[in-house]
């Protein structure tokens, strides 16, 4: 069975929950982008489909960074202790983060030397796809393996204290 071997739901401790809680306005962030991409692949309102995609994926990475930091700064160092971050899990979660940040910032350094071509944003717009099916199959992860481990793992004064610390970034 995999690391991500399924752990029964446990009632979550604040700092985890809100971290749970930041996931489904970053998930309607992600469904709006995809549906713009699919109108781009279908070659529907390209221009205008492709403009309003370029604005949301700056929305949204200006949304998912700060949630990102709270993880990788906080929660992951914390589970790390006692799990490691060099394989398993944390790894994996590490992974992804970087994966889905790798396509973002991608399509944004495409949209700078776009020549406006349709294939180009075609392409550009897959970018945002990979992240999407990247970050919904990640979300999920967390929400049902992580985030149960780490409320589980972490003693009630580990709990409290990543409830503080990610209050402060």
């Amino acid at each position: 069975m995999s690391a991500f071997g399924g752990m029964p739901q446990a009632e979550l401790s604040k700092g985890l929950k809100q971290l749970k809680g930041e996931h489904p306005p970053l998930l309607k962030q992600l469904d709006d982008m995809y549906e713009l991409t699919q109108k781009i692949d279908q070659e529907i309102g390209i221009e205008t489909n492709f403009s309003a995609l370029i604005t949301s994926v700056k929305e949204f990475k200006t949304a998912l960074d700060p949630h990102s930091e709270r993880e990788e700064g906080v929660l992951f160092p914390m589970m790390g202790v006692y799990i490691g971050t060099t394989s398993g899990p944390i790894a994996v979660m590490e992974y992804e983060h970087d994966q889905a940040k790798t396509k973002i910032g991608e399509f944004l350094t495409n949209i700078e030397n776009k020549s406006g071509a349709i294939e180009e944003m075609k392409k550009a717009a897959q970018l945002v796809q990979s992240a999407y099916f990247i970050l919904t199959e990640h979300f999920s992860k967390e929400e049902n393996v992580l985030f149960p481990m780490a409320e589980r793992m972490l003693t009630d004064e580990e709990k409290e204290e990543l409830y503080q610390k990610i209050q402060e970034k």
